[in-house]
């Protein structure tokens, strides 16, 4: 589970995709989450490190982190997992 390399991000939550033009934003805490992706953190780290910096429960953490990624997925900033097979082959 990856964001694309090219994804642009701005403190401000600011969110740009040089592929297609498409830019949007999101909350700090979204926005935590897309840089740890970027360093590549499976999701056991990125839920770590969110438990240890915002008051959640395991339960509603998941349940967001995991809508989370499938918006991220709809708007094509999650690199697919045909890509990652190609580039480990």
């Amino acid at each position: 589970m990856n964001i694309k390399r090219n994804i642009a991000l701005s403190d401000s939550g600011f969110v740009f995709n040089p592929s297609t033009g498409d830019s949007f934003s999101t909350n700090p805490i979204g926005l935590e989450i897309i840089r740890l992706l970027q360093e590549m953190k499976t999701a056991e780290q990125v839920k770590k490190a969110i438990l240890a910096q915002y008051l959640t429960d395991d339960a509603t953490f998941e349940k967001d982190f995991y809508d989370f990624v499938n918006m991220l997925n709809r708007f094509n900033l999650m690199e697919t997992e045909e890509k990652d097979e190609k580039a480990t082959n």
